[in-house]
């Protein structure tokens, strides 16, 4: 059995560099840990970029062919960080059919396209992997298929977005319109000069497919999720949520309501005391509730070149070590029931309610009517901010016409901490 494991790299920028980085300097350890010579032989460029002096100094050949690489049969594993869904998931289509192992941080990929290409996965007899895929540098992929085997997760929530979580920070921090604090995130590079995927909410929301199937076994899609951004958040929005004792944050969250799920992203306040609370700037953070372990929490850098090409090579070792051991190459997630969504009437959640009010008694006496109880007010002006006690979806819904001949809601948030 051969103790060698030769990779193919697609990409060679941020993350890519940071892999060959990592791996060069863990290259020993990683040898004596897994009993299997990990190298990078062949790296997938594109035409016209010049990267002959890192292919010098560490050792390997460029092609800008991917033919090159995936009829190499002395490659074992594809390693894919080009991004975006066109051509990776072809690319990642033909690496599987020639019988190659596939590690990937591709979050848009795998949550449009995950199901079926674990299927060929399957098919081939290889391992398709996706650490990186979420949160960056926190391992919660794996910590979800591994120390969570025994337990029932209830809730799965946090900040998967660091561009939006820095941007919030400053809002609340520094009392930044929301314009200021994405061009000052954009001037550090948390942001792209388009920041539609990050600020809309949608980069949250492929993470969060991807969780629901580790968490639960259900694959939900794009369309099955409520998506909301940061976009029309304002001053007003941070001051009300101050003066609760609120911050605010996007989050991300997947729970489990008696046998179905919701999966959502959308701004929300977070209780100043709440553990995602103290997660602040470009950092991540995911919160679990189960049935065992009760609490916990994963924090991290979200993004950036070492960490994710370390959660990257946390998937090539899994694959050395089985390679190794003869092990046959597992699916990343074996997790998998029917999906069912929860019900409006089974969703039940406490909500932030901001009004812009013409007629305060006939307001107050409608949330009576509907016996719907107020935790916590705030009034300013002509605006009146609540925290309503736990209440259904449907509810909720019930709730707006009613409100609408007497006030104008201005932002409805569900509230974390209550």
């Amino acid at each position: 059995m051969s103790k060698t494991l030769r990779i193919g790299l697609l990409g060679l920028g941020v993350v890519g560099g940071g892999v060959v980085q990592v791996l060069a300097k863990e290259k020993e350890k990683l040898q004596k840990q897994t009993g299997v010579a990990i190298s990078i032989d062949k790296v997938l460029v594109r035409p016209g970029e010049d990267k002959s002096a890192l292919a010098k100094k560490y050792g390997f050949v460029l092609t800008t062919d991917f033919e090159d690489i995936v009829t190499d049969t002395n490659l074992d594993i594809i390693i894919e960080l080009i991004g975006k869904v066109h051509p990776a998931k072809e690319f990642i289509e033909k690496a599987l059919q020639n019988g190659k192992h596939v590690v990937t941080a591709n979050k848009d990929l795998i949550a449009q396209h995950g199901v079926a290409l674990n299927q060929l996965a399957k098919e081939n007899r290889v391992s398709l992997f996706y650490e990186a895929s979420v949160a960056g540098g926190i391992p919660i992929l794996r910590t979800l298929t591994n120390n969570y085997l025994a337990d029932e997760i209830t809730d799965v929530m946090g900040i998967v977005n660091g561009t939006t979580n820095y941007m919030l920070t400053k809002m609340f921090e520094n009392q930044l319109s929301y314009q200021i604090a994405l061009e000052q995130a954009q001037a550090l590079g948390f942001a792209e000069s388009d920041p539609t995927n990050d600020v809309d909410g949608i980069d949250a929301a492929y993470k969060m497919v991807i969780l629901a199937q580790f968490a639960y076994g259900m694959d939900v899609s794009m369309s099955d999720l409520e998506i909301e951004g940061i976009r029309s958040l304002t001053k007003t929005d941070v001051q009300a949520a101050q003066a609760l004792g609120y911050e605010i944050k996007l989050i991300g969250r997947a729970k489990k309501y008696g046998q179905g799920i919701a999966v959502s992203v959308g701004p929300t306040l977070v209780d100043k005391y709440h553990p995602i609370a103290s997660i602040k700037n470009e950092f991540n953070g995911i919160f679990i509730e189960s049935s065992g372990i009760h609490q916990s929490m994963f924090y991290g850098p979200g993004a950036g070149a070492l960490p994710t090409a370390t959660s990257v090579l946390s998937d090539v070792v899994a694959i050395a070590k089985n390679k190794y051991l003869g092990i046959e190459p597992p699916l990343f997630n074996h997790f998998k029931v029917d999906t069912t969504l929860a019900s409006d009437l089974e969703q039940i959640d406490s909500y932030y309610i901001a009004l812009k009010v013409n007629d305060l008694a006939k307001v107050q006496a409608i949330f009576t009517e509907q016996a719907i109880n107020i935790k916590k007010e705030h009034q300013q002006s002509d605006g009146w901010f609540v925290i309503c006690e736990p209440i259904a979806k449907a509810t909720l819904k019930e709730l707006t016409p009613k409100l609408s001949t007497y006030a104008k809601i201005e932002r409805v948030m569900k509230v974390i901490g209550e």
